[in-house]
C-alpha cells in the first residue's frame, strides 16, 4: 500500500469522528444583536431580584433583632405565671440563705448546704452544724464558713471538695473562681487573713496586722485567679480614725514585693469600708458609706485606682455582677424614696433611676437589678428602664434569672418555683 493511500484513509477517519461529534450537539441559532442584548437585560433583572430578595432577608433578619432586643431590653412586664413550683427537704433551723450559683442556687442553713438547679432538684447537699453561716460565691465555687465559728467548707459545682478549721474566730471569709479561700481571724491584739486550698489544706500565705500599728481588718476578697487579694484596713494615726484599701500578690509577679503588698490607697479618709470585692482579675470595687471607689489591676504589681463615686444622699444598698456594680441611695431630689444608680466595671455611670419601693434586698443579675422583699419585687434594668413591679402569693428570699429573657428562678423557705413575666 503506498503513503499516498494510507494518508487519505486517515483523512477520511478524521472526517467521520467530526461528523459524528457535530451531529450529538444541538445547534446553536444565531441571535441577531437585538435579541442578545434581550437576553443580556433578562439577566441582568434576574439577578437584580436575586439581590433583592437576599436584601430584604437580611433586612428582615435586621429588624426581627431590633424588635428582639427593644423588646428584651425595654420591655415592661405586667403579669407572671409559675411554670412549675417544687418542694425541698425542710430543714431544722430557723436560718435560710440562698445565693445564685453558677447557673443555679445554692442554699445553705445552720445546719447543711444543697445545690438545687433550674428544675428545684437538689444535685448534692453536704451536712454541718454552724452558729452563723455566712457564703460568698466566685465562679464555680462557694465558701461557707461560721462567723465567729471556726469552720470552713469549701464547694464546687459538683460538691464539696475540703473542709478547713482555723484557731481562731472567723471573721469574714472569701473564694476564689478555682477555690482558694481567705478567712479573716482575729484575737484581742491582731487580725490575721489564712489561706486554703480547694481541698482545705493550709497554703503557704499569710497576712497580719496589729490593732496598734498597722490596723484592724474589716473584708477580704480574691480574685477570681486565686492569686491577688484585696484587703480594707482600718487604722489609727495621731488619733484620727482612717480607711486603707491595699492589694497583695501572691503570683510570680508579686516575689519581689515586700510582703507581696503591691498597692495602696487612702482616699477614703475616715468613711470607713465594710465591703470590697474583685468584679474580675482586672477590676475591682470598694463601698464605704458615701464613696464607691473601682480599681484597675491591668497592671497587677501596680494597681490604680480608675474612679472615685463621690454621693451626696445615704447609700443604703449595694450589689455587683462581673459586669455591673449597683447602688441604691436616698433621692434627694424628693421626688422618689430612692435611687439606683448603675455603672460599668470601669465606674462609668449607666443610668440613674428614681424608684419607690420598699425593698430589703437587692441583686444583680445579667441585665436585670432586682429589688425585693418577702413577697414583692421591682425590676430595673441596667439601663435604668423599669422591666417589672409586682406582689406574689408566697413569700421568699431570693431571685434570680431563669434561662429564658422573662424566666425567674424563686427560691424562699422550702420551695423553688419558676416564674414566667409576660
Amino acid at each position: 500500500m503506498s503513503d499516498m493511500s494510507f494518508l487519505e484513509r486517515e483523512r477520511n477517519k478524521d472526517r467521520l469522528r467530526r461528523n459524528i461529534i457535530d451531529a450529538g450537539a444541538p445547534e446553536r441559532p444565531e441571535l441577531s444583536t437585538e435579541e442578545e442584548e434581550l437576553v443580556r437585560a433578562a439577566e441582568r433583572g434576574s439577578r437584580r431580584r436575586r439581590l433583592m430578595m437576599a436584601l430584604a432577608g437580611v433586612l428582615a433578619a435586621a429588624a426581627l433583632f431590633i424588635v428582639y432586643r427593644y423588646y428584651r431590653d425595654h420591655h415592661l412586664y405586667g403579669d407572671y405565671s409559675v411554670t412549675w413550683a417544687k418542694e425541698i427537704p425542710a430543714t431544722e433551723g430557723s436560718f435560710t440563705g440562698f445565693e445564685r450559683f453558677g447557673d443555679n442556687v445554692l442554699k445553705y442553713t445552720k445546719d447543711g448546704a444543697s445545690y438545687i438547679n433550674k428544675n428545684g432538684s437538689m444535685v448534692w447537699s453536704v451536712s454541718y452544724e454552724m452558729k452563723a453561716p455566712v457564703c460568698c460565691v466566685n465562679g464555680d465555687y462557694a465558701v461557707i464558713a461560721d462567723q465567729q465559728g471556726n469552720d470552713i467548707h469549701i464547694c464546687s459545682l459538683e460538691g464539696e471538695t475540703g473542709q478547713a478549721t482555723t484557731n481562731l474566730p472567723i471573721m469574714r471569709a472569701s473564694v476564689s473562681a478555682h477555690g482558694v479561700t481567705a478567712a479573716i481571724v482575729e484575737d484581742s491584739t491582731s487580725s490575721y487573713v489564712s489561706f486554703f486550698k480547694p481541698d482545705g489544706s493550709t497554703l503557704e500565705w499569710g497576712i497580719k496586722t496589729v490593732l496598734s500599728g498597722n490596723g484592724y481588718l474589716m473584708d477580704v476578697a480574691v480574685s477570681p485567679d486565686g492569686t491577688q487579694v484585696m484587703l480594707s484596713d482600718v487604722y489609727l494615726s495621731s488619733g484620727v480614725l482612717g480607711n486603707r484599701i491595699v492589694f497583695y500578690n501572691f503570683s510570680e509577679y508579686g516575689k519581689s514585693y515586700p510582703d507581696r503588698l503591691v498597692g495602696g490607697f487612702d482616699e477614703f479618709g475616715q468613711n470607713l469600708c465594710p465591703r470590697v470585692r474583685f468584679l474580675s482579675d482586672r477590676r475591682a470595687v470598694a463601698f464605704s458609706s458615701g464613696k464607691v471607689a473601682f480599681y484597675s489591676l491591668e497592671n497587677v504589681t501596680s494597681p490604680a485606682l480608675s474612679a472615685m463615686v463621690e454621693l451626696e444622699d445615704e447609700i443604703r444598698g449595694v450589689a455587683w455582677s462581673d459586669r455591673y456594680v449597683a447602688v441604691v441611695t436616698a433621692d434627694s431630689g424628693g421626688e422618689y424614696d430612692s435611687r439606683l444608680r448603675v455603672y460599668n466595671a470601669n465606674g462609668t455611670e449607666v443610668s440613674s433611676t428614681g424608684f419607690t419601693f420598699a425593698w430589703q434586698g437587692i441583686d444583680v443579675d445579667r441585665d436585670f437589678v432586682i429589688l425585693r422583699n418577702e413577697n414583692s419585687c421591682k425590676i430595673i434594668g441596667v439601663n435604668g428602664k423599669e422591666r417589672f413591679t409586682g406582689t406574689f402569693d408566697f413569700s421568699f428570699s431570693k431571685i434570680a434569672r431563669g434561662s429564658g429573657i422573662s424566666d425567674l428562678i424563686i427560691t424562699g423557705g422550702d420551695t423553688v418555683r419558676e416564674v414566667r413575666l409576660k
